[in-house]
């Protein structure tokens, strides 16, 4: 005999007891079936268990042993296998951050099956049940949701920031600030939800901005949540000061992408007493320092600065734009202009561009038109745009030298990454809410999430394992315990499964670690 895999029309996955005799094949039993992977491993450990047992009948208990160990498996049912694998992995993290000084269990709940299953709350309740034995109806997590609101934001945070702290050895003496759009399914706006511009191009979809500043390496310290039309320039300093007073730390050196930069930004670092680095915009300068950039004879890694005054409280202050040449870069830019035209190229055959299209964003900016309806490619202006491959600019008001610049500049890619993972990984959109109290709740669920998935990636890379985030989500899953009585005591006694090679290397990791 043996367990098959029988995949159906529908979709799902049907788990089988297959004998073979004299070259046929037969269905002694179907176990069930199941579309998700973990609902299969489960069927498919009953299945072993029923095949087994079948086993050992037509072996007419060949041993007192055998009859005994039949008996014992007879008395088990669905109710007495629990998934523990996400709390033997996630919830270790969770408590070893600090999370766990917060006294809620299903906040605990919540954001372990945000890691593990990212569900709607709906969905969340079934599982709990179902794989965990966990009663806790959907209404119940959404009284909690209201209950929760911005009360368990700050502590939260306070966590959050206490662990980056200590991670990063004491001290966080550079941050780094982006922003982020969540859209929502419901198309209704109101005081938080309202349309903007949208990267997602969900322009007809109510969104909220997300501001997140992180530490070195991505660690998390704060978030805040502003309304959906609000210009990403003003969230800045509000949010900085607000981290600042909070924490009680020294203003750090503050990065952020060129989508900050503007002069009542500069301006208010300024006041307000901050270093910075932030991404320019090269193409924006005046023609005289656009003049003086392209002008320079460049080699690969050179630098070259332009000293600007700024006046603060009539004080005149003196700022870099710093110039920056790689021919890595130069490659680049190159390849991505030529892909850029060719695309607008085979739209322009198509006849899919229209007016509506002339404008400057991306590879747009290429198109004109000529006469009333005629559309063409300016391929001067693409050519004249290769002065600039290369070319990265940074405006900084810091003492540090031109390669920390760079360095801590290029660090900006991990918190891009931890949006990457909160709209992937964790799911954190589209958003179903409508409450704005259940909207701020979602949001800091999923930001506790992400600095246990972000705990989890550090110490995977510390200990060198091959095995990746991802990867040890999937192990989790089918991480099973089960619960048995002492026929005679009565004493229940549970036994976590024998793991494969896999998860039984994460499970030691996580034990070592934490």
């Amino acid at each position: 005999m043996y367990i098959r895999e029988k995949k159906n029309r529908s979709g799902s996955v049907s788990i089988q007891i297959i004998s073979k005799y004299n070259g046929r094949y037969k269905v002694e039993k179907t176990i069930g079936c199941g579309t998700e992977r973990h609902e299969i491993d489960r069927l498919k450990l009953q299945a072993q268990q029923e095949m087994e047992k079948m086993q050992s009948q037509l072996s007419l208990f060949a041993s007192t042993n055998d009859a005994l160990v039949e008996q014992a498996f007879s008395l088990l049912n669905n109710s007495h296998i629990r998934t523990v694998g996400p709390e033997l992995i996630f919830g270790k993290i969770y408590d070893y951050i600090g999370f766990g000084l917060i006294k809620e269990s299903i906040f605990r709940h919540l954001v372990i099956t945000r890691l593990a299953f990212p569900l709607s709350k709906l969905k969340t309740s079934e599982y709990l049940y179902r794989y965990q034995g966990v009663v806790i109806d959907v209404d119940k997590i959404y009284r909690f949701l209201d209950k929760l609101s911005n009360k368990l934001k700050e502590q939260v945070e306070q966590i959050a920031f206490l662990h980056t702290k200590r991670t990063l050895g004491g001290n966080i003496n550079v941050v780094f600030y982006d922003l982020t759009t969540l859209y929502f399914e419901a198309s209704d706006e109101d005081d938080l939800r309202k349309r903007g511009f949208n990267k997602d191009g969900k322009h007809d979809n109510p969104q909220i901005i997300i501001g997140l500043l992180v530490g070195l390496g991505g660690y998390p310290i704060g978030y805040d949540i502003f309304e959906g039309n609000t210009y990403e320039g003003r969230t800045l300093i509000p949010f900085l000061e607000r981290m600042q007073e909070k924490f009680k730390i020294d203003k750090p050196i503050v990065i952020a992408d060129a989508g900050l930069l503007s002069k009542e930004n500069l301006k208010a670092l300024e006041e307000y007493g901050y270093k910075y680095i932030i991404g320019a915009r090269l193409k924006n300068e005046s023609k005289v320092i656009q003049k003086e950039i392209i002008e320079q004879d460049y080699n690969d890694g050179s630098f070259h600065h332009i000293e600007q005054q700024i006046e603060i409280e009539g004080e005149l202050r003196t700022r870099r734009l710093i110039i920056h040449y790689s021919a890595k870069r130069a490659r680049k830019d190159a390849y991505n202009r030529k892909k850029g035209l060719e695309r607008l190229e085979k739209r322009l055959n198509l006849g899919r561009l229209t007016k509506a299209n002339i404008n400057n964003r991306g590879y747009n900016k290429y198109l004109e038109i000529t006469g009333d309806v005629t559309i063409n490619i300016n391929y001067q202006k693409f050519e004249f745009d290769s002065v600039w491959d290369g070319l990265k600019g940074y405006v900084a008001n810091s003492n540090l030298e031109d390669n920390m610049i760079l360095e801590n500049y290029g660090q900006l890619w991990h918190i891009e990454k931890a949006f990457r993972i909160s709209k992937t990984d964790l799911r954190i959109r589209p958003i179903y809410h409508r409450l704005k109290h259940r909207i701020e709740a979602h949001i800091c669920i999923a930001f506790t999430a992400y600095l246990i998935y972000k705990e989890l990636e550090r110490v995977l890379q510390k200990e060198k394992s091959s095995i990746s985030v991802q990867k040890a989500n999937e192990l989790t899953h089918n991480m099973y315990q089960i619960t048995y009585q002492l026929p005679d005591s009565k004493y229940e006694k549970t036994k976590l499964l024998n793991m494969d090679e896999k998860q039984a290397e994460l499970y030691k990791i996580i034990k070592e670690n934490f």
